[in-house]
């Protein structure tokens, strides 16, 4: 069985053109790679898909909470269509196995990062709303992705939560330490810690290639850090570039993000 027919039995959606699907799957690294002709890739396609799912989901929550007001209802649809959880979907159909990656972007970890995961899953959105209209588009979001909301809630308001209860009732701030580094250089993944002042409050590991940012930053420096709390055991975290106001220029931020809440 192809790739893109073993997908099709997964998600239980058969398209009637499989180009749309197969695009769907196809990230600008392997489109680039293989030389493919302009817009081959599925970025415009995760452009309408997201539309889609901001009609899909608001329709939805209109319905499902009568007594919300506008605000709740927006707040709501935010951490439903947010970036982590919507990767967190995708393991329920295993997106990752079935992407078109680029060599490199395979090896360092694309299979699992949460920015191409999230708009993968938006292009079959955007790809099943072509082939098929809005009715088997928006069955497809009913399914997999508007679903166990208040566990996706807490997805998005975890972050919050954890900052507002250590300002109230810590003095020092959040901070982090590289532990150490494991895997091979291709592939590296990092152990991180994550401290109020000198004390730990947990840990988890990046796939990501930062050995060479981190390696710029001075050894006394110590980085704000804010994480979302995890219901499994462990911790995803990923670095972003962040320009802070009368900050090192090489300052990064750590985001800690959260796949479910500890105990």
């Amino acid at each position: 069985m192809s790739r893109l027919h073993e997908f099709e039995e997964v998600i239980g959606y058969h398209f009637n053109n499989q180009g749309l699907l197969r695009q769907a799957l196809t990230h600008s690294s392997y489109a680039n790679e293989r030389h493919m002709k302009k817009h081959s890739d599925n970025e415009r396609l995760e452009f309408l898909g997201d539309a889609v799912l901001e009609v899909t989901s608001s329709e939805f929550l209109y319905q499902k909470y009568p007594d919300y007001s506008e605000g709740e209802l927006t707040k709501l649809r935010a951490s439903l269509v947010c970036e982590p959880t919507l990767a967190f979907c995708t393991r329920a159909i295993d997106l990752g196995k079935y992407l078109y990656l680029g060599k490199g972007e395979d090896l360092t970890g694309g299979r699992n990062r949460k920015s191409i995961l999230s708009d993968a899953l938006e292009a079959v959105i955007g790809a099943i709303f072509l082939d098929g209209g809005f009715a088997n588009a928006k069955e497809f979001v009913l399914k997999y992705i508007l679903t166990d909301i208040e566990h996706k809630q807490l997805f998005y308001d975890s972050k919050t939560i954890l900052q507002e209860i250590v300002q109230a009732g810590y003095s020092e701030e959040l901070n982090y330490q590289l532990i150490r580094e494991e895997g091979p250089d291709h592939d590296k993944r990092f152990v991180v810690e994550a401290r109020i002042g000198e004390k730990s409050i947990g840990h988890g590991t990046d796939k990501a290639l930062i050995a060479g940012l981190l390696g710029m930053l001075p050894d006394d420096m110590r980085i704000p850090v804010s994480f979302d709390v995890a219901k499994e055991e462990g911790m995803e975290f990923t670095i972003e570039n962040k320009d802070i106001k009368g900050a090192h220029p090489n300052t990064a931020q750590i985001v800690m993000e959260a796949e479910a809440a500890t105990e």
